[in-house]
């Protein structure tokens, strides 16, 4: 009996160590890879060829170890970052197109004619073929103004396009690459059915959108929307061969040597709304903010890393957001595995090979933020928000820190944590809009954009957000 018992025992113990180290040595064998996509870039080391590095790598060295200690070298380590983060992170964008014009398609005055919306539609790329409909509300008195680029879900009139359905398993946490989910033909775009809902591309109104966001006017500026949807489609759904249905619309035929994820689709959308706004007479181009929450929120962040022009004010990130992957996991925070498991299709294709070895990152995510300096960058998270762990943002803005102290802008990286879960509320429009009026427009603002929830602090949040959840 105690034979057979501690055979048991053992056999448990072998059992679930092996499961252990399953589950932690990276993607399922059973998975079908995404065909190669050979782009401009010179491929750099994969995986098995790169060291392990326990420490975040430090943005101001360079790949041939020199330091960099001033303004010029940091010029030259930027396209460094860059390069290393479109090959592992974003994937290989295309460059700007250089044609974006934007033709006015309506006009109305909404909150009683303090706001005037336009939709514009922009054309852009090769034979100026891809467009984009973006909705811009700025007051009617006053200008030009600094403006907050949304990334929204529904742009007020705007023509709604066909769209791909979603994955067979997207959403479940199941791994998206596995057999069985491949459709025997080229899946089909769709037009959404009528009274879709606004995040999802569906009908909302001027002067609905106007109402809810009538603070950032009286603050003095403008709001201009567009739908991510509209650049790149955020499914898992696959084609036959195995590549990735949302590279069949939008964005993506016209670069089909490009093999940017659906973030860098987004992001690269935001540079082409900012490409128009440069033009237009109402808005403050030298004051262009992006912002969006959750998935939205990282493509902000790429957006204000790769676009010299843009502010970054991302929101509730989580996994590959501002969080240091090498810092990700506890409180039940998502990690880079978690990410490649369900929405490989956000990211570079040469990221997925880092599930189970995250150490061996050539870069972290701090990079984003260092390469924004020295322009104003503000992560806005929720204290009760698990999916986004504060140790890792912490860790990631500390990493990032000493870029901006290089170019004399230690005080324009900042944090604000919020009394909510993974949301977008008027608490972090105000931060973002005290922050920005503070580093931007010179008003003197007596909050602090540097203080983290205490371990204790989020104790008592994890503790009221479970109170409050619904039985």
């Amino acid at each position: 009996m105690k034979i057979r018992m501690r055979f048991c025992i053992c056999f448990a113990v072998l059992t679930c160590a092996a499961f252990a180290q399953v589950a932690d040595s990276g993607p399922d064998p059973q998975e079908i890879p995404l065909p190669e996509i050979k782009g401009p870039m010179k491929p750099l080391p994969g995986v098995k060829d790169l060291p392990v590095r326990k420490e975040i790598p430090d943005a101001l060295t360079m790949n041939d170890g020199t330091k960099v200690t001033n303004a010029k070298q940091w010029q030259k380590r930027r396209e460094e970052i860059r390069k290393t983060l479109e090959w592992y992170a974003v994937g290989q964008m295309p460059p700007a197109p250089g044609n974006v014009k934007g033709k006015e398609m309506k006009s109305e005055d909404v909150l009683d004619g303090s706001v005037k919306y336009r939709l514009i539609h922009l054309t852009f790329g090769p034979g100026e073929k891809l467009s984009l409909d973006i909705g811009v509300f700025t007051p009617t008195t006053g200008g030009p103004f600094p403006t907050v680029i949304l990334q929204n879900g529904g742009v007020p009139d705007a023509t709604p396009l066909p769209r791909l359905p979603q994955g067979p398993n997207q959403g479940k946490g199941q791994d998206v690459l596995l057999p069985g989910l491949l459709p025997k033909e080229k899946p089909v775009p769709a037009m959404q059915p009528a009274g879709t809902p606004a995040r999802l591309g569906g009908p909302v109104t001027a002067q609905a959108l106007a109402k809810q966001r009538a603070d950032v006017f009286q603050r003095g500026y403008a709001l201009v929307v567009f739908n991510p949807n509209d650049c790149a489609e955020d499914t898992t759904l696959r084609n036959p061969d195995g590549s990735w249905a949302f590279r069949n619309t939008r964005f993506f035929p016209a670069y089909p040597n490009y093999d940017w994820g659906i973030l860098g689709g987004w992001a690269w959308g935001a540079s082409r709304v900012a490409d128009y706004l440069e033009t237009d007479p109402s808005i403050d181009k030298t004051k262009l903010i992006i912002t969006g929450a959750s998935r939205n929120g990282k493509s902000s962040m790429v957006a204000a890393a790769f676009d010299d022009r843009l502010m970054g004010a991302p929101v509730v990130t989580g996994g590959g957001g501002i969080g240091a992957y090498r810092f990700a996991g506890p409180r039940k925070s998502e990690t880079l595995d978690i990410m490649q498991k369900k929405y490989p299709n956000w990211f570079s294709p040469h990221l997925h090979q880092f599930w189970g070895q995250r150490k061996k990152l050539p870069f972290d995510e701090s990079w984003f933020l260092a390469l924004a300096a020295p322009r104003p960058f503000i992560a806005l998270e929720g204290m009760m928000d698990t999916i986004s762990l504060p140790e890792a943002v912490k860790q990631s803005e500390m990493a990032a820190r000493p870029a901006f102290a290089l170019l004399g802008a230690s005080d324009r990286l900042g944090v604000n944590y919020a009394n909510h879960a993974h949301a977008f509320t008027a608490e972090d429009w105000t931060a973002m809009m005290d922050f920005f009026d503070k580093n931007l427009r010179g008003k003197t603002i007596e909050r602090k954009f540097d203080r983290f929830p205490t371990e204790a602090e989020l104790d008592a949040a994890a503790a009221t957000a479970s109170a409050s959840a619904p039985r």
